[in-house]
């Protein structure tokens, strides 16, 4: 089979196209055959070898999230069977044109969604569920700030935010893509580049903030908190080191939290998948969601993706047809 591999640890260079075996299911596991691969920023941070556990990256399948058809299916399996159309997380090995997932992971696409649209679902909506729902606890009528909104966790944050009853605000690189974040049902876009968020928003205050920047926003991000509130880090784009006042922290009992999703138990991971299929999948279906796709690469393409997602000049998800 095709897939995509990383040589070396590097810059989109790196990543070749090479025939590789097909991979067998366990008895635990599907064989999928690939439509559709979603390109994610952990994508370029594993092929750069600087993913939270990544290791030695050379001879790596990355991708993290597909959608295709089941084409085998293990001998514990009995959910899935040949001829099924589903979407999926996966530690790596996305960017194929077959790949085996812990049958537990994968989830059905959606009615009406194409297998590009599928496959744009499934990290963002895992990473933005486990962290604004379940670590952040936002509920009805509180009220969300996401920084870059218009990356795919964005678009995905702003949409089940206002779906499930919460205001979302948003950060974005240019009046274009606060605009954007706007459409999508952001109270309001803020432009990072022209306008100081902490400042924008301080007469209103958030409840949550998803946070993928770190360094000397997370000072301003704790300022902005109500009491109560809860800032969560799943990146830290602009450093991982920052100073802020414990006592503040204490006063307003604030909570600080944040998570990375691949390295988590495929057990974590498979109970993540039944909460998002539960509380998710019929805001899906209902289309009170909608995916945003900012552009389609062919498989062989995938450095051109990898460039596309480092000028972050995109408004939501880039995907790769296998």
């Amino acid at each position: 089979m095709n897939a995509i591999v990383i040589a070396q640890p590097g810059g989109p260079e790196v990543l070749h196209l090479q025939q590789l075996p097909q991979p067998q299911p366990t008895p635990h596991e599907v064989l999928v055959c690939v439509y559709a691969a979603g390109v994610n920023r952990p994508d370029v941070l594993l092929r750069q070898g600087k993913y939270a556990g990544s290791g030695d990256v050379g001879g790596l399948v990355p991708g993290l999230e597909i959608a295709g058809v089941v084409e085998q299916v293990g001998s514990e399996v009995t959910r899935w069977k040949p001829g099924d159309k589903v979407c999926a997380l996966l530690g790596q090995g996305g960017y194929a044109e077959c790949a085996v997932i812990d049958a537990r992971h994968c989830l059905p696409v959606p009615e009406g969604w194409s297998m590009a649209e599928a496959a744009s679902l499934p990290e963002t909506v895992f990473t933005v569920w486990h962290n604004v729902f379940q670590r952040g606890q936002l509920q009805p009528g509180e009220t969300l700030l996401v920084h870059g909104g218009s990356s795919g966790i964005g678009i995905t944050a702003i949409q089940l935010t206002r779906a499930l009853g919460a205001t979302v605000y948003a950060t974005a690189g240019s009046d274009e893509k606060c605009r954007a974040c706007e459409e999508l049902g952001a109270e309001r876009g803020i432009n990072y580049n022209t306008e100081d968020f902490a400042q924008a928003l301080k007469a209103t205050g958030v409840d949550v903030i998803l946070d993928m920047v770190g360094g000397d926003y997370t000072p301003r991000n704790l300022g902005l908190l109500k009491d109560d509130g809860r800032l969560v880090f799943i990146n830290a784009m602009r450093g991982a080191k920052a100073e802020f006042s414990a006592l503040d922290v204490m006063r307003r009992r604030l909570t600080i939290t944040g998570s990375t999703l691949r390295p988590r138990s495929a057990e974590f991971k498979a109970a993540l998948a039944a909460e998002v299929e539960k509380h998710v999948w019929p805001l899906l279906t209902d289309r009170q969601f909608k995916p945003v796709i900012y552009k389609e690469f062919p498989l062989a393409q995938a450095s051109a993706a990898h460039e596309l997602m480092e000028s972050s000049q995109h408004i939501g998800k880039i995907v790769l047809k296998v």
